[in-house]
């Protein structure tokens, strides 16, 4: 229990002198294009928000897309942040290009986190027209209906005509099976024999 403790108090500690460390830089760079007072201290506020609703749409196991993509965007303006920060940028002299995008960064964040909190799952959105549907149906049925009514009978069809040669025929094919097996021949057999429908086959038997 208690090196379990000191791991999780490990990783507690990491990750807040990594959202101190990137908080500050995040702040810097604002401030040097030109956010300064509260408004620097916002921007890295607003890359949190956006990473934790990100974090959150991947956690809740629907519509990754969109979290893997906003979490890329605020993962790349922290890192960006960092980056730009340790040296590689002079803060003194930010060009025109990063002012553009710490000034439009608001509207991406803002756009990111109604996008993935306001939006309903994919699930959720799927289920929603199927129940629905259930409501409807439901809803429509007479409240005193009665039992279902029988089905009419099919009319019955009526009896194939029968060539009298194809009876003869049948009636010698008949002997013989009942000479050679001692049973009167079935209609199945009889229709194998001639190769005709079952129909047939079966009024032909009944003239035999």
């Amino acid at each position: 229990m208690r090196a379990h403790l000191a791991r999780v108090d490990a990783v507690l500690v990491q990750a807040v002198i990594a959202a101190a460390l990137s908080f500050a830089h995040l702040h810097d760079l604002a401030s040097a294009a030109g956010q300064d007072g509260w408004k620097a201290w916002a921007y890295p506020v607003s890359v949190d928000l956006l990473l934790v609703a990100a974090w959150k749409r991947l956690r809740s196991g629907s519509s990754k897309a969109a979290g893997w993509c906003w979490f890329v965007i605020a993962l790349a303006a922290s890192l960006g942040a960092n980056v730009a920060t340790a040296g590689l940028l002079d803060l003194a002299d930010v060009p025109d290009w990063l002012r553009i995008l710490v000034a439009g960064w608001p509207a991406v964040a803002f756009l990111g986190g109604t996008l993935l909190t306001h939006t309903a799952p994919a699930a959720e959105a799927a289920s929603a027209p199927a129940e629905l549907a259930e409501v409807v149906s439901v809803s429509t049925e007479p409240e005193n209906a009665g039992p279902p009514a029988d089905p009419e009978p099919e009319p019955k069809r009526p009896a194939p005509h029968v060539p009298a040669a194809l009876v003869n025929h049948a009636r010698k094919l008949a002997d013989d099976h009942r000479a050679r097996t001692g049973s009167p021949i079935d209609p199945e057999t009889l229709r194998a024999r001639l190769g005709i429908p079952a129909p047939l086959a079966d009024a032909i038997a009944s003239r035999l």
